[in-house]
């Protein structure tokens, strides 16, 4: 009789297991109400869920939102002439057409609209009688020839060259803010929230499609934060097919580790409600899928199979020593539910550290993913024994179990080899040596994004591609830092502020990654040289305060209603983490620098200045969070088995895996940010499963007099196969992703890949290796040490 039959059941068991009709009632219950609640969930997200609110710079431009005109949300729609160039009737009957399609879309900031159609889009310049301006497109524009000349010649004295026409005058820009929320149509009391697919889908229906197809000489690029976010989501309803592939794999995959169709329909199943308990929580709770969370049903699935599989390992293990389900499956819940909960608790922890991450889509992944690991324990610890004890396991998984644990291994006894007096130091010496490597090419790593345009996509994505267009096209790129220049009411107009924006701007345009600098002076320096004949001696700030308030009156819209804040306007050649690091940190040092009284810089609004405020919030989080992640780790292991050494041979094979993890996206030019951050958090969390598993099972070996290597190949006999397994299931779950259109889903996929196949690989390499150095002879023979952890 085996140490586990011998002790006594406990009350949880015995709760379980005495109402067995009570427990499948309850999850019946529970599986119609969040069945119901998961049908419900929608893709979901909103601007500021992707950015760190508490960051300084979000917080600044968060206040001065109302005073930042088209520079915050904003879609770009670039209309471009395959043949000729914008100057021609269809053409600029097109454009118009597209800019009042855009103007009635909902979600738009209408007000704050541009196009050479808007009227706010004027053109100036200097004659014998002194200034004389109007619309770009005036009144009076007929499409004829003469009107078209009239457009050329405005356009060129708008000084929109670069900005909202093209250098080479194909194409031109509708330049499209966006409101979060908007008021219902149908009951303007009601905020409606801006959906990021639905936008999406209709800028390509009803822009992109319809007027390439009306004018086939026209040519359609989209770009911005709204665009992007929609293209994700819809690249992400093909999460679905390789979920379903996913599933078909590891059926087939089970089937061949069980030999049963019962035991193998039991974990599927089970794990699939799983998932959808916690779509239905999350949709309980309030929240929705956005492109981040979309990929927690994918780890709830893995976790899920794995824990299975041990389950139905065990049971297979037991049920060699009774005919009767029902013991069987209290045996193998009675040995497993506490390290299967020891377990998921460590996932579960390492998640919740996820929330130390001030970014509302990590703490919503965060939020899932523990969601996940929750209903985990009532689905597979609990759910699967209580069903398997009334179905059972097929008389040829118990004669294989039976046979398998009578018989002789070599594959396994060779493996026991890693707790050898001879090997074990040479295994040490190898992890020393990966360590150092490891550590010396993950210096390489970078905070922030790699590449040009979306990284979250492919390169080749339609996205991209428009961004590109854009780039090689005009002057100013779609990566904008804004400094806001903040004085007293009436102050922004002041020579002193004046000169030392025009300081600032000089500054910064050479400044390495800087194309150019635009604010009010720009145009007040342009507007005293044109009340000067146009000499260009004259383009410099005036210290007369009249001609600089004459001169500021034609920068409408650089600077807000009291003149209390204007926006400098920093065009970046991209916003790879180098450009943004060494350009914020040259404002920054120009800000502390001239910060007075009546006059602060404060960064940072644009695109850019999200991004730096990300990138400041990863790197800042980065260390805190591994530290947090690992801390809680080793405490639910020490707390476990009571013991350092035990602890040290579970938690360094994860260390291992997380320095090689960064090593590996130095190499393949993975950056760290709001996509790849949450792999630290899951490889270690998840990862940590095997090492208890497979030192609860070896230490219940040496507890019985056992040499370590003799204990180590009873451990991997055991419960070897069912690791090993656990790792191509856990790893065949995510590398689905790295088929993915979504780039950051690739890569996170390939990473998570990595960290699972390999601490499983640490686990049953270094772990007993570990442990011959770690653990005291005396406690090998069983003589000494801390409780069992199935004690």
């Amino acid at each position: 009789m085996t140490q586990h039959q011998q002790r006594p059941a406990s009350f949880l068991e015995r709760l379980i297991f005495n109402n067995r009709p009570a427990v499948i009632l309850v999850c019946l219950l529970l599986s119609v109400f969040l069945f119901y609640q998961a049908a419900q969930v929608r893709p979901s997200t909103s601007f500021e869920k992707m950015i760190p609110l508490g960051h300084p710079y979000i917080q600044n431009m968060l206040e001065h939102r109302d005073d930042l005109a088209n520079l915050g949300n904003t879609v770009r729609i670039s209309v471009a002439a395959k043949d000729g160039d914008i100057f021609s009737r269809e053409y600029m009957e097109t454009l118009r057409q597209i800019h009042d399609e855009v103007f009635y879309i909902q979600g738009v900031d209408r007000s704050n609209m541009k196009s050479l159609w808007s009227p706010s889009v004027r053109w100036t310049e200097v004659t014998e009688q002194g200034f004389a301006g109007g619309e770009v497109i005036p009144q009076t524009y007929d499409g004829s020839e003469e009107s078209l000349d009239d457009l050329r010649n405005n356009i060129l004295k708008s000084g929109q060259i670069g900005r909202l026409v093209a250098n080479n005058f194909k194409s031109s820009i509708i330049d499209i803010p966006l409101m979060e929320s908007y008021s219902d149509p149908e009951d303007r009391s009601k905020q409606i929230t801006l959906d990021y697919q639905k936008f999406s889908h209709e800028l390509e229906e009803k822009i992109r499609d319809k007027y390439e197809t009306q004018n086939p000489n026209v040519e359609i690029h989209i770009i911005g934060f709204a665009k992007k976010v929609g293209d994700l989501i819809d690249g992400l309803v093909g999460v679905a097919l390789f979920f379903f592939v996913a599933i078909g794999i590891t059926l087939a995959l089970l089937l061949w580790f069980t030999r049963c169709v019962k035991s193998t329909m039991a974990v599927v199943v089970t794990t699939l409600i799983a998932v959808i308990w916690q779509l239905g929580l999350l949709h309980t709770l309030g929240f929705g899928l956005d492109p981040y969370s979309m990929l927690v049903p994918f780890l709830v699935f893995a976790i899920g199979i794995s824990h299975g599989v041990q389950k139905i390992n065990g049971i297979a293990m037991a049920s060699g020593e009774t005919d009767d389900p029902l013991v069987a499956a209290r045996l193998a819940f009675r040995q497993l539910f506490v390290p299967g909960m020891v377990a998921l608790a460590s996932d579960a922890v390492g998640f919740v550290t996820l929330l130390l991450i001030d970014i509302g889509v990590i703490r919503e992944l965060a939020i899932g993913a523990s969601l996940g690991v929750a209903v985990i324990i009532l689905t597979n610890l609990i759910l699967l024994p209580v069903a398997i004890s009334y179905l059972g396991i097929s008389q040829r998984s118990v004669k294989q179990a039976r046979e398998e644990a009578s018989r002789e291994h070599p594959f396994w006894r060779l493996l026991s080899n890693f707790a050898n007096p001879v090997v074990a130091p040479i295994s040490i010496v190898i992890a020393l040596i990966a360590v150092g490597g490891g550590l010396w090419y993950g210096q390489n790593l970078k905070i922030g994004d790699l590449d040009q345009g979306a990284p979250e996509l492919r390169p080749d994505s339609r996205y991209n591609q428009d961004n590109d267009f854009v780039i090689n096209n005009y002057s100013t790129s779609s990566d904008v830092l804004v400094i806001m220049v903040k004085t007293a009411p009436e102050g922004c107009a002041h020579y002193d502020t004046l000169a030392a924006m025009d300081e600032l701007m000089w500054k910064m345009e050479n400044t390495a990654g800087v194309q150019s600098a635009v604010s009010m002076v720009t145009v007040a320096r342009q507007s005293i040289k044109g009340m000067n004949e146009g000499s260009l001696k004259w383009e410099t700030l005036s210290r007369n305060q009249f001609v600089l308030n004459s001169s500021i009156a034609r920068a409408e819209g650089m600077y807000n209603g009291d003149c209390s804040l204007a926006p400098l306007l920093v065009f970046l050649n991209d916003h790879k983490a180098e450009t943004l690091e060494h350009v914020v940190s040259a404002a920054r040092e120009f800000a502390e620098a001239n910060n007075r009284e009546g006059l602060e810089f404060v960064l940072a609004a644009g695109n850019a200045g999200i991004e730096a405020a990300t990138n400041e919030v990863i790197a800042a989080s980065e260390t805190t969070m591994l530290i947090a992640v690992y801390a809680a780790v080793s405490f639910m292991c020490l707390l476990t088995f009571r013991s350092v050494a035990a602890t040290l041979c579970v938690i360094l094979p994860l260390v291992l895996t997380s320095i090689l993890g960064n090593a590996l996206m130095a190499f393949m030019g993975i950056g760290v940010k709001v996509a790849t951050l949450p792999v630290i958090a899951l490889g270690v969390g998840i990862g940590v499963d095997y090492g208890i598993y497979i030192y609860s099972r070896l230490e219940t070996y040496l507890r019985q007099g056992m040499t370590l290597q003799e204990a180590y190949y009873q451990t991997l006999k055991s419960t070897g196969k069912a690791v090993i397994f656990t790792g191509i299931c856990l790893a065949i779950g995510v590398f689905t992703w790295v088929f993915s259109a979504i780039k950051f889903q690739a890569d996170m996929g390939l990473m998570l890949t990595f960290m699972f196949l390999w601490n499983m690989v640490g686990a049953i390499w270094l772990l007993p290796a570990l442990a011959r150095f770690l653990i005291k002879p005396a406690k090998l023979t069983g003589k000494v040490g801390g409780p069992l952890l199935a004690n």
